[in-house]
């Protein structure tokens, strides 16, 4: 069992590297023996988990096929892929679900709207948890682990580069709470905007949330409480569906 945590912290530390890295960066950066890193390198190589060159070590082609098998067979996934159709269809924007993985969000599904957003944002991309459509997880997050949350959350900026201050974030967490769905502006994009609802599971956990996005132009103030309903009928229906 130890050998398989070493294996994914491993690839962990890869998955969250914009560029290839050298074994000693992954070492330090797994806490891990240089040679222990190694020899956990060398089977995910053989195995095509990892690639390496002449700059050092990246996720390898092979992580592909476990990515499609997901994509395939979620019912997460198969639940929202019509709801978020009719979703862009309805509002003319960007509709997206998001799912939470320790303390980032994922981008597992996207259907753009009438006008496509201008930044690209690829099946897989992660993302940070306490900007945009990811506050609608964290409002969802017990005491204990939101505390935790905040205890390893750095620099808490928006895109426009004003700094968010911890008691301004715990309020608006509760007014999540409070309506039932997230609105940002300017937070992870500039010139953006985004409302978003969590998908209620069984338990009553969040960790996956329906978010529709465009521009500030096309998300004015008084077209959110509107755009909040359909992201909270568009997660309900996606729950109901999956769970």
């Amino acid at each position: 069992m130890r050998s398989l945590e070493r294996a994914i912290d491993v690839l962990e530390v890869l998955d969250t590297s914009r560029h290839a890295l050298r074994l000693s960066d992954i070492a330090r950066r797994a806490d891990l023996p240089v040679a222990t890193t190694q020899r956990i390198l060398n089977v995910l190589e053989a195995r095509g988990r990892v690639e390496r060159d002449a700059t050092g070590y990246r996720p390898g082609l092979g992580l592909i096929f476990g990515a499609h098998a997901y994509l395939a067979t979620s019912p997460l996934l198969a639940a929202a892929r019509p709801v978020l159709q009719d979703l862009a269809a309805e509002t003319g924007l960007t509709a997206s679900l998001f799912k939470r993985i320790g303390w980032s969000r994922v981008v597992l599904a996207r259907v753009d709207g009438a006008r496509p957003l201008r930044y690209e944002l690829p099946i897989g991309e992660r993302l940070p948890l306490h900007l945009g459509a990811g506050k609608a997880l964290v409002a969802h997050m017990g005491p204990d682990e939101l505390e935790q949350f905040l205890a390893q959350l750095g620099d808490h900026t928006r895109a426009d580069g004003t700094t968010i201050e911890q008691d301004e974030f715990l309020n608006d967490l509760k007014q999540i709470r409070d309506c039932g769905y997230s609105h940002a502006r300017n937070e992870r994009e500039p010139g953006m905007a985004s409302v978003a609802a969590p998908v209620a599971e069984p338990d009553g956990s969040a960790t996956s949330a329906v978010q529709v996005a465009g521009t500030q132009d096309d998300i004015p103030e008084d077209r959110i409480p509107a755009l909040g309903i359909e992201v909270q009928r568009a997660a309900y229906a996606i729950g109901r569906r999956a769970f």
